[in-house]
């Protein structure tokens, strides 16, 4: 049965059904004869969903941007290929994102929502540093206000399940000291916390929009750390 467009009524069983066969069948032929059920059961209720999420969170971030439109706050379909070894034209999960007004959406702190069969993933903060926020990130590490916030907030949602990514250096940078309580957050070039669950069943219904809510509200500080970041390193 077709839910009521413009109207967040949740995903679809079929939702699954086509990324499922799209992973045996990841090519343009089968995309192109499926392309309604694409525009069914992934679209339309993507753009609904970033319609319903983005009036909700401005109620703790008023200033996030909610586009539906492809390669805005739904990430496009098709892959980019140039420069890999995997050729297969589409990718076989959704990814939407939630970013603050007045900066680039690659570059601001975001909320995120990544599905994959079987698993939901939900997520803020930023996947990769420009240079200028690796600078003040690593600056405010050992500041004696900002330090002290972030070494908070990251025990306050370890303690709720949540982890942490962007880890990508082994050794802490010269000029740092390796014994300072935030010398592990050093090893980071981009930092964002997230929780994968299995897609659970409130993802069919409308309530998925409180679902996430609850999620994205627990990570707020997070998400408030890195824009004041942002907006320093500007």
């Amino acid at each position: 049965m077709k839910k009521d467009i413009g109207r967040f009524n949740g995903f679809f069983k079929e939702t699954m059904v086509f990324f499922k066969e799209l992973k045996s069948n990841n090519n343009k032929e089968w995309f192109e004869q499926n392309k309604k059920s694409y525009e069914d059961y992934v679209l339309n209720p993507a753009s609904e969903f970033i319609i319903a999420m983005g009036e909700k969170l401005r109620e703790i971030s008023p200033d996030i941007i909610a586009d539906p439109r492809v390669n805005r706050s739904l990430f496009r379909i098709n892959r980019d290929v140039r420069f890999s070894n995997d050729k297969s034209p589409y990718k076989t999960n959704l990814g939407i994102v939630f970013w603050e007004e007045g900066m680039p959406r690659m570059e601001s702190s975001v909320f995120y929502l990544h599905l994959e069969d079987p698993t939901l993933m939900l997520g803020a903060g930023i996947y990769k540093f420009t240079k200028p926020q690796l600078q003040s990130y690593r600056e405010s590490l050992r500041h004696p206000v900002y330090g002290e916030e972030l070494s908070d907030i990251v025990k306050g949602l370890k303690s709720k399940g949540y982890e942490f990514g962007g880890k990508n250096y082994k050794k802490i940078p010269a000029g740092y000291d390796e014994s300072h309580k935030n010398a592990e957050l050093l090893l980071y070039d981009g930092f964002y916390s997230s929780k994968s669950i299995k897609i659970p069943g409130v993802f069919f219904s409308a309530g998925f929009i409180d679902f996430c809510f609850e999620s994205y509200k627990e990570m707020l500080p997070i998400q408030k750390w890195l824009s004041s970041l942002v907006q320093r390193s500007i």
